[in-house]
């Protein structure tokens, strides 16, 4: 076994020709967040005009299915509604790279996490308040939110 056979082809699609690496210069919101368990920091870019989010970009330093996630996650989110980014979960980026081991469930949380946070930098920057998620009340728990202020 070469450890990658859990992998789906999507997931090491995503790992070695990941989507969308970068940063956006003077991006509409910034997401920071980090799992202190496994190491993995995530930084999610988006640029909002007109409530469409038209680009997104990350830097990641993790695991292959950190990579793959956040790659994943911009990737599922350009061209949405702000509102409708905010409906992403992290069942909705493992499913979109055909699946992730048990293991690694995590990595979707963190791309799911990044993104919010994100989106909650977006809002702050408006100047508008930010939309609460009753069902992701506790989400950050158990990760480390890097945002800065």
């Amino acid at each position: 076994m070469n450890g990658t056979s859990s992998y789906s082809a999507k997931v090491m699609d995503h790992f070695t020709n990941p989507r969308n690496v970068g940063e956006i210069e003077n991006p509409s919101g910034v997401g920071n967040v980090g799992n202190p368990v496994c190491g993995d920091i995530m930084r999610l870019y988006i640029k909002v005009e007109g409530d469409i989010i038209i680009d997104a970009k990350f830097k990641t330093f993790g695991c292959g299915a950190a990579i793959a996630t956040s790659s994943m996650v911009t990737e599922l989110v350009k061209g949405k509604t702000v509102e409708d980014a905010l409906k992403i979960s992290n069942k909705a980026v493992a499913e979109a790279l055909g699946g992730l081991p048990p293991i690694k469930m995590h990595c979707s949380l963190l791309a799911e996490e990044a993104l919010r946070s994100a989106i909650d930098d977006y809002f702050k920057r408006q100047g508008k308040p930010i939309p609460q998620s009753p069902d992701k009340k506790d989400a950050h728990k158990n990760h480390l939110d890097f945002t800065q202020d």
